[in-house]
């Protein structure tokens, strides 16, 4: 459920009131407030330190009909609940709402659109980021996929959000490398980019590197910046050097039938992937030292890797896996098939990190509670498993700060001894 407007802010009353007052600076008071401090307003609530008011405000450079805020507490539908309110003879437009401190999401702002819904085709054309909220997150363009184009989002950060310390690029100190290459692959019939990191001061003189393999490759590389996050650790000796693998698909329609519990997936993997990686870089052959991860749907396609194949991949590192998935929507009995196929399967040499978004409930799609009955059965099987929620929504401006938890608690130091 979507947080609703309970109240104005504070600060959006005391403006009220000083305009109705008749004070001539109060407005441009306001306004260099927040140029200085950026958007949204955040406001304590006396007597609650869990929550926070927060106003998203939009300032008139034109004739303004209707601004409205798209993603984030307003969700992705009925954009006519989500209207800024205009206050009278001012070019403030605004809306409040009351959320949790620990919140981070992303959202945007869509000014004078269609107030239909976007399954109809009218809202949905002029969406813009926030132009008074200097924090971004932006989704480049994959100048290999045609359909893709360049996306840019607002950060929505409030105070007790979880500090992002390992995605932030140091100047000093050695950085791995990332090497590109294509893979043709028999069995699946297709070629892929493959982006493999290996870590500074990389030789094949020493022991065998501990191996991590991330589907959805482009997104590990552009949105989530996995190199960084491993110079980080690796740099303050949080995890070993590990070499990653970073499985790119070649196109949408491919990437929702080969990660979805998909046979001739894993088949790739073990069979052509895996000695392709160990013949050209000095990785482990240990199951019990080698990662499959991914998100979403890639969460859900390393789960049934290491259903399937628990004898190459040991460790199984799930951001908001699509555990939800069903293999066959007409049959009730399917319903969360990977969790039916742990539940039927004897107990695997596997560990688990999963984690799943607080505010993921997309429709009838239910990502906390699919997540926790994974937990839930995994644990009864007798696994090993590391579950954390975070307060956010399906997106990669959360994975990109956990990413690291799922690391440090599979192969950090204190993890392995």
């Amino acid at each position: 459920m979507v947080a609703t407007q309970i109240q104005t802010s504070p600060r959006i009353n005391s403006l009220q009131r000083a305009l109705e007052a008749g004070d001539p600076m109060a407005l441009e008071v306001f306004w260099q407030e927040i140029m200085e401090s950026g958007t949204p307003l955040i406001e304590t609530i006396e007597g609650d330190d869990r929550h926070a008011l927060v106003t998203f405000l939009w300032r008139d450079k034109e004739e303004t009909q209707n601004v409205v805020i798209w993603g984030g507490p307003a969700g992705l539908e009925h954009p006519q609940d989500h209207q800024m309110t205009h206050l009278p003879d001012t070019d403030l437009w605004y809306k409040t709402y009351w959320l949790q401190r620990d919140l981070r999401g992303v959202y945007t702002l869509s000014i004078n659109d269609s107030l239909t819904d976007q399954e109809s085709g009218g809202f949905g054309t002029r969406f813009i980021p926030d132009p008074l909220n200097p924090k971004r997150f932006v989704a480049h363009k994959d100048e290999e996929k045609p359909d893709s184009q360049e996306v840019v989002f607002s950060i929505l950060e409030l105070p007790d959000a979880p500090v992002q310390t390992w995605i932030v690029p140091h100047m000093d100190g050695a950085k791995g490398k990332l090497h590109a290459h294509r893979l043709r692959s028999q069995i699946l019939n297709n070629e892929r980019r493959i982006w493999v990191y290996t870590p500074a001061d990389y030789t094949e003189r020493n022991e065998p590197y501990r191996l991590l393999l991330l589907f959805d490759g482009w997104e590990y590389i552009d949105l989530i910046p996995t190199p960084t996050i491993l110079d980080n650790l690796v740099r303050e000796g949080k995890i070993p050097p590990l070499v990653t693998v970073l499985i790119d698909n070649p196109d949408g329609e491919t990437r929702n039938r080969e990660l979805t519990c998909h046979q001739p997936f894993v088949d790739f993997l073990t069979q052509e992937l895996m000695p392709w990686i160990q013949e050209h870089y000095h990785v482990t052959t240990d199951p019990a030292r080698t990662i499959v991860g991914g998100c979403s749907f890639g969460g859900l396609a390393a789960a049934f890797a290491g259903l399937r194949a628990p004898d190459t991949f040991g460790n199984v590192l799930a951001q908001s896996g699509s555990s939800w998935w069903d293999k066959d929507p007409e049959e009730d009995i399917q319903q969360e098939w990977i969790i039916q196929q742990f539940i039927a399967s004897p107990p695997l040499p596997l560990r688990f990190y999963l984690e799943v978004g607080l505010k993921e409930d997309m429709g009838w799609i239910y990502m906390v509670g699919c997540n926790r009955h994974l937990r839930d059965v995994l644990k009864l099987k007798g696994y090993e498993v590391h579950y954390a929620e975070f307060n956010g929504y399906h997106h990669y401006v959360s994975h990109r700060g956990s990413l690291a938890d799922g690391l440090l608690a599979l192969i950090g130091k204190q993890a392995i001894g």
